[in-house]
């Protein structure tokens, strides 16, 4: 019986095929690159995605940093039976970058009207520096622009609710709205 067993085993062990240092080593590189081509797809899918990102944050940055902001009261001027200057200063927003304000005809500062019964694109505006501290035409920081927007054309009338869109070259809008009163005198504080 001994013999039996001594022969089996010498057959188990010589038929048994096993995988060899070379081919586990092999196999093992061959998972390895994989595992390399698939790290560097997520990472260059990981940077583009970051590149993409940053360019739209700096995007956002630049129409923030170029706002202008309004400062003080809104004024009316009437003939007294309608509206027909509408009067407001801007200031360049704290810390913003420069804001073009040059004459109507360029078109680089655009002003919209709106009420319930009309709307009117690209209005005649003049500019009268309130604060100007060089000769540019650059609404910069510290500094302060009146704009008296013509809109004797339109039919402004006493109590209209009303928005005007101040739209620059480069940066946000900024939205005014207001309502005329019941009665309109010469000159008019609109709250």
């Amino acid at each position: 019986m001994k013999n039996y067993w001594s022969k089996m085993f010498k057959n188990l062990v010589k038929e048994e095929k096993g995988v060899s240092a070379l081919e586990t080593a092999i196999i093992l590189i061959a998972f390895v690159v994989v595992a390399a081509i698939f790290a560097f797809t997520i990472l260059s899918a990981g940077t583009t995605s970051t590149e993409q990102s940053k360019e739209a944050i700096y995007a956002g940055l630049s129409e923030v940093r170029s706002s202008m902001e309004l400062r003080g009261a809104v004024v009316a001027e009437t003939d007294g039976t309608k509206v027909t200057n509408i009067i407001f200063s801007v200031s360049n927003a704290a810390g913003g970058e420069s804001i073009d304000m040059t004459a109507p005809t360029s078109n680089t500062l655009i002003i919209d009207y709106r009420d319930n019964d009309q709307r009117a694109a690209n209005l005649t505006w003049a500019l009268n520096w309130v604060v100007q501290n060089d000769t540019d035409n650059l609404l910069e920081e510290g500094e302060l622009a009146e704009l008296t927007v013509d809109v004797s054309s339109l039919n402004l009338g006493a109590n209209t609710q009303f928005a005007m869109e101040i739209k620059p070259g480069q940066g946000g809008v900024v939205v005014v709205e207001r309502t005329t009163p019941a009665y309109l005198d010469t000159i008019i504080d609109l709250r």
